[in-house]
């Protein structure tokens, strides 16, 4: 069984001058709920299809099971989705041996960029990148998944 663990941040500082890399990204959920979720994911010309278990109580690791499936597979599940398309810009950012993903979000998330790094341990120390910001670890607003549904732009003010 893989786990992810991981901790999010907000950015607060420039980060694309730093990106070696980047990818756009169109998720949607086929099915979400009680913190599991079905998503399909295409990213640039790749079809993924991911199922996550639910968060352990500190919001830092999960289940995760992803596979690459053929786009056009990728683009009918699309069709299929519960309503709210997550958009984003994927940038990757090294910070010491981690590398950190940094999502910048289009459509009604617009104005939300946040970063990733993803641990083997939770534990695991790491180095922060400057435009590093606030931890969000935790905090279900930032998950993808409850975006589509609440997007950013409800709540950016009470952050």
């Amino acid at each position: 069984m893989h786990f992810e663990i991981e901790r999010k941040f907000l950015v607060i500082g420039e980060f694309r001058d730093q990106a070696y890399d980047s990818s756009r990204i169109r998720q949607g959920y086929i099915s979400s709920g009680n913190g599991r979720t079905v998503r399909v994911r295409i990213r640039d010309e790749k079809g993924y299809l991911t199922i996550k278990g639910p968060s352990n109580r500190a919001g830092l690791a999960r289940y995760e099971f992803e596979m690459e499936i053929p786009l056009s597979d990728a683009e009918d599940l699309m069709s299929i989705c519960e309503p709210g398309i997550i958009d984003k810009t994927r940038f990757l950012v090294r910070s010491g041996k981690h590398i950190f993903e940094v999502d910048e979000f289009y459509g009604d998330n617009e104005g939300l960029i946040m970063a990733e790094v993803e641990l083997a341990d939770e534990n695991e120390p790491f180095e922060k990148p400057d435009f590093i910001g606030p931890e969000v670890t935790g905090d279900r607003r930032f998950y993808n998944a409850h975006m589509r549904k609440f997007p950013f732009k409800l709540w950016k003010d009470s952050i």
